[in-house]
């Protein structure tokens, strides 16, 4: 087995930890973390979650970079308005927080909600973006936790109203501490600290009501109702990398494949025995892909030219790589009748 050496921390604790700060966009205010300096990364969290998901890696990331962690609007400690909560409205917010910011490039990761932010983000803006590292990454074909798609329905987000009641959270809570263990180092057992890490940030009216739209914008009954693969085409002249974990039991890792099939060039990692959060499960080694993977690939070059003739051509067989089972899989999703016209 070969060993990485590590490389040794080259700044103060104090000047790597992140600071939180807020910004008032369109009457909303919206809070971010930063660290570091340098080239700029964009951290986009997922549903439910808030910019305190990356703070295993965080610090460790601006040893190099600028790095910039919002709470999408609805979440954290950012505005939670009747507003709307769509994947291209946050795209659209991430944009407007980085020109309020003066970045004018970033590369991009997004972490499952998140990584259909940062898909859209870059299909959207693709002037601002100099790479895409997708992690356990939302809108690639229906499938999705079923969790999910009961809270989707008409009655399951409202019943997130009973975590205000007395004991309901922490029954929850120690349920999930004890069947955790239990579940040993499946994906579930894994990601259930998370879930209910999330599940403790819900109660609170505005933020039960924000994770609703946000969903539903989303998700229904029947799965993800978003696809990044009618777009994936697009992204031939941008390094991406994606990252997953084998055991994600929110996004199966069937989807990093086809991810990577649907995307020309793109870099794929798997950690193997992770959940839907590998970031926190080997932080460490996720930082060393993401620094390996800025450090080996240069920044995309927006041409408009050439994403007009993209566009004008569409998508290709010819662009499908992996293994055949995998395109097939791809094709099929593309020709089904129901898909976003984001």
């Amino acid at each position: 087995m070969i060993v990485t050496e590590r490389k040794p921390n080259l700044r103060p604790v104090r000047e790597l930890t992140p600071t939180l700060h807020y910004k008032t966009i369109h009457g909303y205010r919206r809070a971010y973390r930063i660290a570091g300096s340098g080239p700029v990364i964009l951290l986009i969290h997922g549903i439910g979650d808030n910019s305190t998901t990356w703070s295993t890696v965080q610090s460790k990331l601006a040893q190099r970079f600028t790095v910039i962690a919002p709470d999408l609007l609805g979440h954290g400690k950012s505005d939670k308005p009747r507003a709307d909560y769509s994947v291209a409205a946050y795209a659209n917010g991430m944009r407007d927080l980085l020109s309020v910011l003066g970045v004018e490039r970033v590369t991009v990761v997004g972490h499952s909600l998140g990584g259909g932010v940062a898909m859209q983000f870059a299909y959207q803006f693709p002037q601002l973006v100099d790479r895409l590292i997708l992690v356990g990454a939302g809108g690639v074909t229906k499938d999705v936790n079923v969790a999910l798609r009961i809270a989707s329905l008409p009655l399951g987000t409202e019943a997130l109203a009973l975590l205000r009641l007395p004991l309901v959270l922490p029954a929850l809570q120690l349920v999930g501490r004890l069947g955790g263990p239990l579940l040993g180092s499946t994906g579930v057992g894994r990601d259930v600290p998370d879930m209910l890490r999330i599940l403790a940030d819900l109660p609170e009216p505005t933020a039960s009501s924000a994770f609703a739209r946000t969903l539903r914008a989303v998700v229904d009954w029947r799965g993800q109702v978003v696809t990044m693969l009618d777009r994936c085409y697009l992204t031939e002249s941008v390094p991406v990398q994606l990252i997953w974990g084998s055991q994600d039991s929110v996004i199966p890792v069937s989807h990093a494949r086809m991810a990577h099939t649907a995307m020309p060039g793109a870099q794929l990692e798997v950690f193997e025995g992770s959940g839907h959060f590998p970031f926190h499960d080997d932080p460490d080694r996720f930082v060393e892909v993401v620094e390996k993977f800025i450090g080996s690939t240069d920044p995309a070059v927006y041409d408009q030219e050439a994403l007009r003739d993209l566009l004008r051509a569409g998508v290709s067989e010819d662009g499908l790589t992996g293994s055949i089972d995998t395109r097939v899989a791809v094709l099929d999703a593309l020709g089904a009748d129901e898909r976003s016209a984001t």
